[in-house]
């Protein structure tokens, strides 16, 4: 036992600078991310906060059960998933083409000035976010509609409108977050190797071609793991800001799984049937990660195992 242990005291006294600036963070995801975990029981019983995990009613899957015939929860499953494609389709790319543009700024200052312009939305506060876009959309003094009014057309009542939310919501959320999502791409960029686009400019490729045959192939492994990572998160919408943004009045494409759970587990007190679909969709959600890293690992070299 000694001889096993022996390399690993070694390992970290070499390298207890390193394992002390792990800790905090170790610690964070053990106390907040994993003891919590142990709540998860609560999907299986008639939970009572007075009787605790040890002394509420086990029921087994009748909260699942419940979940099979909730027509309220179909629905929130069915904006989660819509919200979640959207997402994937409009969102994901974004930051990939904003980083390409920016790879092709020349002019240095010019390139800092649009890079942290475009990163400072990521730093408001969605509450703040949300507030502008109220005021932009109000309908009597937002200068959407007094534009809308000016050119002879009706005004929308933006925030009442079902068929206008999911547009807001991935709007809104590509503006706040595309210039952040960059940087990854962009440190991507950076790290290919300049003699290629010496090597295809000699041979006459313009910038075009350079993106399209170098830089782009070069960025994929990235783009790939990203991807997988976003099918992984496809139904776990940003439910908070989606709580500033809905009304009853558009339930009908605004209610997902996250506000759904938060009604009737935190408003409503149903805290077992809460946990309940809270784990049936982390269920989910690994089983798009397994099966788009499978379609990855096959199609290409790229995957997360």
């Amino acid at each position: 036992m000694q001889a096993k242990s022996a390399p690993i005291m070694k390992n970290l006294k070499k390298n207890a600078a390193l394992y002390t600036m792990v800790l905090p963070g170790f610690l964070l995801i053990l106390i907040f991310s994993y003891f919590p975990m142990y709540g998860v029981v609560m999907a299986f019983q008639n939970f009572r906060p007075m009787d605790g995990f040890f002394g509420s009613e086990f029921v087994g899957l009748r909260h699942f059960e419940r979940i099979i015939t909730d027509t309220l929860f179909r629905r929130a499953f069915m904006n989660s998933l819509w919200l979640g494609l959207y997402s994937v389709i409009f969102a994901f790319p974004a930051p990939i083409l904003l980083a390409l543009l920016f790879n092709e700024i020349r002019h240095n200052k010019y390139k800092r000035f649009v890079q942290t312009v475009s990163y400072m939305p990521f730093f408001l506060s969605s509450v703040i976010v949300i507030g502008l876009l109220r005021d932009m959309l109000s309908v009597s003094s937002g200068v959407v509609n007094i534009g809308l009014d000016a050119m002879g057309f009706d005004r929308i009542d933006f925030f009442l409108r079902a068929d206008w939310f999911r547009t807001l919501f991935i709007g809104s959320g590509i503006w706040q977050g595309v210039g952040y999502g960059s940087i990854i791409y962009l440190a991507a960029i950076a790290g290919i190797n300049p003699e290629l686009y010496e090597a295809a400019r000699i041979d006459g490729g313009n910038r075009f071609r350079q993106a399209i045959h170098i830089t782009i192939p070069s960025i994929l492994p990235t783009v790939v793991i990203l991807f997988i990572f976003a099918m992984g998160g496809i139904l776990g919408n940003d439910w908070q800001r989606i709580l500033l943004m809905y009304n009853p009045a558009i339930y009908s494409t605004s209610d997902v799984v996250g506000t759904y759970v938060y009604r009737i587990g935190i408003e409503g007190g149903s805290q077992s049937y809460a946990a309940a679909v809270g784990l049936g969709m982390s269920v989910i959600s690994v089983v798009f990660l397994v099966i788009t890293n499978y379609i990855c690992k096959k199609l290409g070299e790229t995957s997360l195992w």
